[in-house]
């Protein structure tokens, strides 16, 4: 699952923006039912982050129970709130090395939450911070 999100971070990337990528899953875990990435620097959207990319691809749902939320990094609170809001069972975190959000609160409010600290989500927002870190600190907030 965490394939299709990096993929998404890449395009990012390559677009010239923040690569953060990430994609909804339906309950069986295998279903693409939406993907996207961090898309704030090529729309002029600042609310347009991968998780939000994704959710808003995946389309309108009865529920969103059993459904996760894989991403390259760690959800921010706009994000974790997103997850909270619409019931999203489980998130797959790239990594939270580079950035900590807020995946600690979302799993003390029951959602599964699985940190895979994947070494090339973890290179690729290193990299990242380092050489754009003007884009960087504007998406967190800093």
């Amino acid at each position: 699952m965490l394939a299709v999100a990096v993929e998404e971070a890449r395009a990012g990337l390559t677009e010239g923006g923040i690569p953060i990528g990430a994609a909804l899953f339906a309950p069986d875990g295998r279903t693409v039912l939406g993907r996207g990435h961090n898309r704030r620097v090529q729309d002029g959207d600042p609310s347009l982050h991968a998780e939000t990319a994704a959710f808003r691809d995946a389309g309108r749902r009865r529920t969103y129970r059993g459904t996760t939320m894989v991403t390259t990094l760690s959800p921010c609170w706009y994000c974790s709130g997103l997850v909270r809001q619409f019931g999203i069972s489980r998130v797959v975190v790239g990594e939270a090395q580079t950035f900590h959000g807020g995946h600690d609160w979302l799993a003390e409010h029951g959602v599964e939450i699985v940190v895979v600290d994947d070494a090339e989500c973890v290179a690729m927002m290193t990299d990242f911070v380092k050489t754009r870190p003007e884009l960087w600190n504007e998406d967190i907030g800093a």
